[in-house]
């Protein structure tokens, strides 16, 4: 892979919660492709948040799951969390240029207030995607609601698996992502209490997970929308952190030795992000060949 694809929302403007498009040579120089969207949902709620693309390591497809929300609608935030859409969104394409229609699929469980921030990771033993996200749920112990996170496998993104709790902490626990680095899985979230990301990690997809601690993240305040991966150098992680609270957009940190070494952030002179702010997004590495048939079909 040599370069990579950023699958995003701008804001809560007209058409700003929709699927946006960058691509980087380098994973930390973007490109907007358009200043409009590429996909667009027209089903639900008629808009997306947390987009998300996955390749299926068997078959190459390339599928974008997104959050069925639209806060431009005007309902509020309180009606998205405990009234929202209990589906996510999918998008599939062969050759990234070409989409299938939007398609809604149900995996929240009857009792969760919202789908959100829906990510996927595959599961090489399964043969599957786990996929998980963010649902407000009041259980019969609780005094109140509270965010956790789900999970349900599927093969194709149609059919799921039942859905289970996949993480469950003293907070509320929002935006999870799931980096692998030399055989252990590491787990960002958002802390939605206290707005900061947690690290954990493990030595199997499930769990169980332990804290790594991390004074880089512990200072970061009013950050969502982790997401991770590796640069082309083959051994620096970045990680991407969504300042949704001082409205500056994505900050990038990086580390040659995931959950052992802290993360670095970056100066401003060693990324751009271009010109439209990216609002929680996902990123997929992509070949040479796959950019070069994107910048040519999308940029004009």
């Amino acid at each position: 892979m040599a370069a990579y694809l950023f699958t995003h929302f701008i804001g809560e403007q007209k058409d700003g919660e929709q699927v946006y498009f960058s691509l980087s040579r380098d994973g930390l120089h973007w490109q907007d492709v358009s200043e409009t969207p590429v996909l667009k949902s027209g089903i639900g709620m008629c808009g997306v948040r947390d987009t998300f693309p996955i390749r299926d390591p068997e078959t190459g497809r390339v599928y974008i799951i997104a959050t069925d929300l639209r806060i431009e609608a005007g309902l509020g935030w309180g009606a998205a969390q405990f009234e929202g859409s209990r589906d996510l969104i999918v998008w599939e394409s062969d050759d990234l240029i070409h989409w299938s229609k939007e398609r809604a699929c149900t995996v929240g469980i009857p009792e969760a207030g919202c789908v959100w921030a829906p990510e996927a990771v595959y599961d090489r033993e399964k043969k599957a995607f786990l996929v998980f996200f963010a649902s407000m749920v009041k259980t019969e112990t609780d005094e109140h609601p509270k965010q956790r996170i789900y999970a349900a496998y599927t093969k194709d993104f149609r059919e799921f698996s039942e859905t289970f709790l996949f993480i469950e902490r003293g907070n509320h626990v929002i935006d999870t992502t799931i980096l692998e680095s030399d055989g252990r899985y590491y787990r960002v979230s958002k802390d939605e209490t206290t707005k900061r990301l947690i690290m954990e990690s493990a030595d199997s997809l499930l769990g169980p997970y332990t804290d790594v601690p991390s004074g880089t993240l512990a200072s970061l305040e009013w950050v969502e929308g982790p997401e991770g991966y590796l640069l082309p150098d083959g051994k620096t992680w970045c990680l991407l952190a969504d300042q949704f609270g001082l409205g500056k957009g994505y900050l990038p940190m990086v580390t040659e030795n995931l959950g052992t070494e802290d993360f670095r952030i970056l100066e401003p002179g060693q990324y751009d992000f271009d010109r439209m702010k990216k609002r929680h997004g996902g990123v997929l590495p992509i070949t040479d060949e796959e950019y070069e048939r994107m910048l040519t079909h999308y940029v004009k």
